[in-house]
């Protein structure tokens, strides 16, 4: 991890970066301290893996860089703006992943937070609804002869296709990045709690075991360790999905999915962050493994600053 290019970089605002570690009674708080103007550089990659029966059956790579800007900055909020460039796929060959790397190439994102740091809303939404749809669009017609990429872009279109949709599906990265933002934590203090999260299958609302900790505090280097947590209600993960597949295969008019097919479905999401004394992220990790009877996916995403 390059923790000490980010503290070069932040070197100057020393009277402020003590605020956030209160080593007298080994507490953080999570809360930037950003200027207008202020940018950083990151690398992502993000790993999916197959597996069926313990045995891999797919592995793919993307790698993207992002510059994060902070364009506005008030008493009580930021803007900030995630403009994507460098993307890489290890499926390089593969028609399906080279257009649809396209989609997010150039793409700028732009959200508000709190003062504390804590995600609001992305504000241009719209802009990139349109600019999505006409992406996939040109696609699409491009490649007419293909329906496996049709299904694919029709995936990716409805990705895009409201406010709601983008802040639960299109950006997970910047959800990641403001994961442990606002909360104040205290060294091995384990935070356990019910919450809810977004069902895409039905848009009502999954019940989830939510679990966070402070695992490590770095008062020379100002900066700490947060963990988290989050493990889907299995049995209504399983109704959800064979709901949703039942009514799937209704309006295609094919055989629908028994009942008994679907066994223990699950959907765990594990989080591990390093975090700067002014808020911005050094490192991050997140891995997301949904299983299905014999059948795992494993999504890795790592967030590091360059």
């Amino acid at each position: 991890m390059k923790i000490k290019t980010i503290i070069l970089l932040l070197s100057l605002i020393t009277i402020k970066l003590q605020a956030q570690i209160n080593m007298a009674d080994s507490t953080v708080q999570v809360v930037c301290y950003w200027d207008k103007g202020e940018k950083q550089n990151y690398s992502i990659s993000l790993e999916k893996i197959k597996l069926k029966n313990g045995d891999t059956t797919s592995k793919e790579m993307t790698t993207y860089d992002v510059e994060v800007s902070v364009i506005g900055a008030t008493k009580n909020s930021y803007t900030v703006q995630w403009e994507y460039k460098n993307f890489k796929s290890n499926n390089e060959e593969d028609l399906i992943t080279k257009e649809l790397s396209t989609l997010s190439k150039g793409m700028k994102v732009i959200y508000k937070t709190d003062e504390l740091g804590n995600f609001i809303e992305v504000v241009n939404w719209k802009e990139l609804r349109d600019f999505n749809q006409k992406t996939i669009a040109a696609i699409g017609k491009k490649y007419s002869n293909l329906p496996e990429l049709g299904k694919i872009l029709k995936q990716m279109e409805n990705s895009f296709s409201s406010k709601e949709a983008i802040e639960s599906i299109s950006i997970k990265d910047i959800q990641q990045f403001h994961s442990f933002h606002g909360g104040k934590y205290k060294l091995k203090e384990e935070i356990s709690d019910k919450i809810k999260v977004p069902n895409l299958l039905t848009n009502v609302p999954f019940d989830a075991d939510f679990s966070l900790y402070l695992d490590e505090i770095n008062e020379t280097d100002n900066n700490f360790i947060l963990r988290s947590s989050q493990a889907v209600d299995s049995e209504q993960l399983t109704e959800a999905t064979f709901q949703y597949l039942s009514n799937m295969a209704k309006n295609m008019n094919i055989t629908a999915p028994k009942r008994s097919d679907f066994k223990g479905l699950s959907n765990e999401i594990e989080v591990g962050s390093r975090i700067h004394g002014t808020g911005w992220i050094v490192y991050s990790i997140q891995t997301t493994t949904v299983n299905s009877d014999n059948q795992t996916n494993i999504e890795e995403r790592i967030i590091e600053v360059k």
